[in-house]
């Protein structure tokens, strides 16, 4: 039987947090799926460092200090080599204190940009002068919207991305309506019924998971998607089938990650997921296909620097560093993930990618 010190040397445990209960625990299956692909396809190669990589899930949906605490005690085992997944901002704070940066920490979920992010912690997804604020002026452009609605769940990514679109309009009244709810929330009718939301043009949805669903189908109940166009950061295809077809009519995604059929590789990676998966397996969407590249992005910048020591990544990272791989990301800039960004409309349960963000 090999010593644990021989088990350390042959492998590199990797730690994924997703969630499996409250508003985004629909996500979970997809996600955790998406990560047995990239661990099957990586270890089928040379690994990472020429090491096999073995992933321990564990639930992202608890309150950020019981998800921490979990994280903590598998640190202390010494056996950790890095941390991936796809949770809300808050668990990722709580996280990253605990982790205190020892290991890399690469979070596939979009962000807010802050600039106090803990050594290792490395962003994956888009923050919102990438993404949200390009989609606007999109929006602007090409649909004439000026004056904007918010609703968002009540933490700091929400709360950042509005304060993003309102530093890029031309005027803080641009937004006529801005509210926030908690996780959970199942009724809407305060913000529906507001009379200022006559004067938006488009409603942005800062909101996650289930509530998104939710939130579209009572907004389509109310008779409004020919009326107000939507635009979110945060939908990917469970989302639109927990809605429904007749709610997501006019409503418009902007994401770093979409898997187009249209396209050789969004076919190839389609058809490996099925053929590893199975044909029940769950949908390949655009958070389980960012949860995929996080894992495959961390193999690519682990051979490409030659290391998963914080220190000596963080180094090269502060010049900027391209890495090779079957992912959209093509590298890291600082701590933040280098790659494209598009805008979709939801057409029935799955997208259209209409153009490529600036």
């Amino acid at each position: 039987m090999p010593t644990f010190d021989e088990c350390r040397a042959e492998t590199i445990d990797i730690v994924s947090i997703v969630p499996t209960q409250g508003p985004c625990g629909i996500l979970a299956p997809s996600c955790t799926a998406a990560t047995s692909l990239a661990v099957d396809e990586i270890n089928s190669g040379a690994g990472i460092l020429g090491r096999e990589i073995r992933v321990t899930t564990i639930d992202g949906g608890r309150p950020p200090h019981e998800v921490a605490t979990e994280v903590e005690a598998l640190m202390a085992t010494g056996m950790i080599g890095a941390i991936t997944g796809w949770h809300t901002t808050p668990v990722r704070r709580a996280v990253a204190r605990a982790v205190g940066g020892r290991v890399p920490y690469l979070y596939a979920t979009d962000h807010e940009g802050l600039t106090d992010e803990r050594p290792g912690v490395l962003m994956v997804g888009e923050h919102p002068g990438r993404q949200t604020v390009p989609a606007a002026a999109w929006m602007a452009r090409e649909l004439g919207v000026r004056r904007w609605a918010v609703i968002g769940n009540d933490y700091i990514w929400p709360r950042h991305t509005t304060d993003a679109l309102r530093r890029s309009l031309g005027s803080p009244a641009d937004i006529v309506v801005e509210r926030y709810v908690p996780l959970g929330t199942t009724d809407f009718g305060d913000f529906l019924d507001d009379p200022a939301l006559l004067f938006a043009d488009a409603v942005l949805i800062l909101m996650i998971g289930a509530d998104t669903a939710r939130f579209n189908r009572q907004f389509s109940a109310a008779g409004l998607p020919d009326l107000l166009p939507r635009l979110s950061p945060a939908v990917d295809e469970n989302i639109l089938l927990s809605a429904g077809l007749s709610a997501n009519k006019n409503l418009y995604v902007a994401s770093s990650f979409f898997i187009d059929d249209s396209t050789p590789d969004g076919r190839d990676r389609r058809g490996r997921y099925r053929a590893h998966q199975g044909r029940f397996a769950p949908a390949l969407t655009t958070f389980g296909n960012a949860t995929y590249e996080a894992i495959h992005l961390l193999g690519a910048l682990a051979d490409t620097v030659g290391t998963l020591d914080v220190a000596t990544l963080t180094t090269n990272l502060a010049t900027g560093v391209t890495v090779d791989g079957p992912v959209t990301r093509r590298g890291f800039l600082g701590n933040q993930a280098v790659g494209p960004a598009f805008l979709a409309e939801a057409n029935g349960v799955d997208f259209d990618i209409i153009d490529r963000l600036s």
